[in-house]
């Protein structure tokens, strides 16, 4: 059976289209289907800019499908990889919404530090979603053995080994409560800190920016978030 995408019985005007060499500016013709092709012009690497990489973020033959990816293309299927990891975990904890709100908070600090730090911002967030199910919180659902379930999901949803060796990791360094030298941990790392001292303020409505300065952070980003005043928390009365 035919992807129906790639099926030209299917395809409507516009499927075939010509875009602009970036490097010089000739045209380049294009198959929607096609995630990247060779301009004639100067021979440099042209991605294709309307391909819709969606299903490639979980299908396990996006490979087989789309052919050799590019750098480009590889980064965008992994960045659409954890938005899906996301959506997965909210699934999984349903009702749990202490530990659902723990790992969004988790991950808003790891998505900022890994762009400030240069890590990888789809393994940081991966482990950011997942490290709940073997961290578990007071009043939420019990988790089970370290690593095991994020395996599960990432493969699930057509992650690759390389991803799922570094989120788990990060989530067995977490485990142990010692970073290894990985910039993708380190990252976590403080995520988690901030994260945790975030909730902490929340709790007594107070600031939490020489509480943050205290912890042991491990990246220069995260010390120079910790010190700043906290946002979003109530004055205390």
């Amino acid at each position: 059976m035919k992807c129906p995408g790639q099926d030209t019985r299917y395809w409507k005007p516009g499927d075939i289209f010509e875009t602009t060499c970036p490097e010089c500016g000739r045209a380049v013709e294009f198959f929607k289907d096609e995630s990247a092709r060779r301009c004639r012009g100067c021979r440099a690497m042209v991605v294709n800019p309307k391909m819709d990489f969606g299903c490639a973020a979980y299908c396990k033959y996006a490979l087989e499908c789309l052919g050799q990816m590019g750098p480009e293309l590889l980064a965008k299927r992994a960045d659409l990889l954890k938005d899906r990891v996301a959506l997965e975990v909210k699934r999984r904890l349903g009702r749990a919404f202490q530990t659902i709100s723990h790992a969004m908070k988790v991950a808003r600090h790891a998505e900022e530090l890994a762009r400030e730090e240069k890590a990888e911002p789809a393994v940081v967030l991966c482990a950011a979603f997942l490290h709940v199910f073997s961290e578990g919180l007071p009043g939420d659902r019990a988790a089970p053995g370290q690593g095991q379930e994020a395996r599960e999901i990432i493969e699930a949803l057509g992650g690759d080994e390389e991803l799922i060796t570094k989120v788990e990791g990060i989530i067995e360094a977490f485990g142990r409560g010692r970073a290894d030298g990985t910039i993708n941990t380190k990252v976590f790392f403080d995520a988690h800190l901030l994260a945790t001292a975030e909730e902490g303020a929340d709790r007594r409505a107070g600031s939490v920016g020489a509480e943050r300065a205290a912890e042991p952070f491990l990246t220069e980003a995260g010390r120079a978030r910790a010190s700043r005043p906290a946002s979003g928390t109530r004055k205390a009365s």
